[in-house]
Parts: structure tokens; sequence; C-alpha cells
């Protein structure tokens, strides 16, 4: 029972809610969507179910070759793609579903100024961002105000946020890892959609790092030297540690050397 327990954990650890089995989330990623108002411990808000089919909806979209911005097109193992992040990320989960040892991600920091979309592939992407104002007619990018004042504040972010870590975890290969930049405005709410997406069992640190002291580390109210990158992992019996020695630099090799470009 308990080994039947881990595994289901490890496939689906959103359902597992303190430790307990919550099935109507069950429900809900097996395709039966429910509306269930009981209340008891849990982190939800509004808009989650959508985020939530938003993740598990095929791709439109298509990947572009762009051999004239590319090197060594015929021999490199490496690949850049441009274009919107969460279609990105569904384009990649034939190809590299369980695959990815190390994922790093810089997420808009939720201050207020930074845009925070709705996402709809039903018409082509550059079309869909004039339409939704995130670029003007000549293409170039406006953004939207995603202000305390508007009601959503913290909504909009986690909705945003939600799908695309969902996508990133299935990417994630048994002994993957991923790291999150973040600041103090949604630092909390990171930790508790990560605990849900990735499994509470699997986080394995909250690194603290310093800020460039400049201008931009004022607040009005505090001195904010600090920025955090959490850190989880697909499975943590699969992780040995983050750290070791330093390799030899001798035989150390650049971590991209040529690249594939592509574009949505």
């Amino acid at each position: 029972m308990e080994e039947n327990l881990a595994a289901m954990q490890q496939l689906f650890p959103e359902v597992f809610e303190e430790g307990k089995i919550d099935f109507d989330v069950l429900r809900q990623l097996l395709g039966d969507y429910v509306d269930d108002e009981e209340e008891r411990y849990s982190f939800r808000w509004n808009g989650k179910g959508k985020a939530l089919r938003l993740s598990q909806t095929p791709s439109t979209g298509t990947l572009r070759p762009c051999k004239e911005e590319s090197k060594d097109w015929d021999t490199t193992e490496n690949l850049y793609i441009e274009g919107d992040n969460l279609e990105v990320l569904k384009l990649l989960q034939k190809s590299y579903h369980g695959k990815v040892k190390m994922i790093y991600i810089d997420p808009p920091y939720n201050t207020g100024k930074d845009f925070v979309y709705k996402d709809d592939f039903r018409d082509n992407v550059a079309n869909y961002k004039r339409i939704t104002g995130q670029v003007d007619d000549e293409g170039h990018c406006t953004g939207t105000n995603n202000s305390e004042s508007n009601g959503r504040f913290h909504t909009d972010w986690l909705n945003m946020m939600y799908p695309r870590l969902r996508l990133a975890r299935n990417l994630l290969s048994d002994d993957g890892v991923i790291f999150i930049s973040i600041d103090d405005n949604e630092q909390d709410n990171l930790k508790k959609i990560c605990d849900e997406v990735f499994g509470e069992g699997n986080f394995l640190g909250n690194i603290t790092w310093s800020k460039k002291r400049k201008g931009s580390f004022l607040s009005k109210l505090i001195l904010s030297f600090t920025e955090y990158s959490i850190v989880y992992c697909k499975n943590v019996n699969f992780i040995g540690g983050l750290y070791g020695g330093t390799p030899d630099t001798s035989e150390s090799q650049p971590i991209i050397k040529r690249t594939n470009n592509y574009s949505t």
C-alpha cells in the first residue's frame, strides 16, 4: 500500500494535501472537473481549474527552423527556441518528456508593472499579442498592468505560472532539478504552488543571494538586499546532493558551443 502511494505521489503530486489524497483534484487531473466547496486545507485561487486545463490542451503551433541564425546546423546538439514559453513548453513535451536534467527559469516578478496575460492560442501568436494589448500595431511591446488595485494581483500571476510549472515538471528526468528566481512579492505563493506541482517532499531549498546595491534595492518601507532561487527536484530519491568538488578545468567544456535556432 505504501509503495503504491509513493508511486502515485510521484505521478500526481498535486492530489496530495497534507499526506492525503484529494480525490476531487485526482478526478480533475483525469478529466472529470468538479466544483466542490467543502472546507479543508488547500491552496486555491480563482481560475486555478482553467489554468490546469490549459496545461493539458495540446499545442497548435509548430517550430520553424532559423538556419541563417544558427551555427553548425548539421552537427550541433544544442537548441535555442524563441517563442511564448507556454507554447514552447507544450511543443517540447513529446521529444523531451522526462529527459531534462536541469531547468532554470526567471519568471516575471509580480511588482505591479510586469506583464501578466491570458493565454489563448486559437489565433496566431503575433495577432493575439496585438489584440490583448501586449504589443502595438507596429509590434512594440506594451505590457499590461497587474496593479494591486485590479483585485487579481496574485491571481493573475498564479494563473500564469501554474500551467508552465506543470509542463516544466513533465520535462524533468527522475534526477532533474528546477531553479526558480523570485523576490519577496510572490515568494510565499511560489513555494505553495511548487509544493503542489512538484510535491512538498521534493523541495531542496531556498537559495538567498544579494542583489547589486543600486537604486532598485530601495523600497518604501525597508532596504531590500536579497532575492531568492527556490529549488525543487523531480524525485528526491534520485538526488544525491547539489554540491561537489571543483571540476577539472582542463577538461571542462562550455555548456553551449553550437546552437540550432527555432522560432514558433
